[in-house]
């Protein structure tokens, strides 16, 4: 869902605090991601930003190869934690694990694309 979606679909998001956890995680072919928390619904997005092509790995789709040209800002929810120190518990060491090549498996085996 674009980002307009996300808001939409839920207005406790738009309205509430968000924590951001870094805007350089990567996928298998080097998108950059934005990695977000929202205070009021406890979850947890990434963002892939216009400039991107979706290539389906991990928590945006089945592992086989594809891309497609994004026209606006792609949300994918990966994950409810219902405190900020939860989250921040779940997340330590994201600042190194961030600048490592093909950082959403780090993410992925802390939140299952099914969580």
């Amino acid at each position: 869902m674009n980002i307009e979606e996300f808001y939409a679909e839920n207005e406790a998001r738009r309205e509430s605090a968000e924590i951001e956890f870094g805007s350089e995680w990567t996928d298998s072919v080097g998108n950059d991601y934005e990695l977000s928390w929202v205070e009021a619904t406890g979850e947890l997005y990434l963002m892939l930003g216009p400039d991107g092509t979706m290539h389906a790995d991990l928590f945006f789709g089945s592992p086989t190869s594809y891309t497609e040209p994004i026209e606006s800002l792609i949300v994918k929810v990966i994950g409810t934690v219902t405190s900020q120190a939860d989250v921040e518990e779940k997340l330590t060491g994201w600042e190194d694990a961030m600048g490592e090549p093909h950082s959403l498996q780090w993410l992925a085996e802390r939140f299952s694309a099914a969580e």
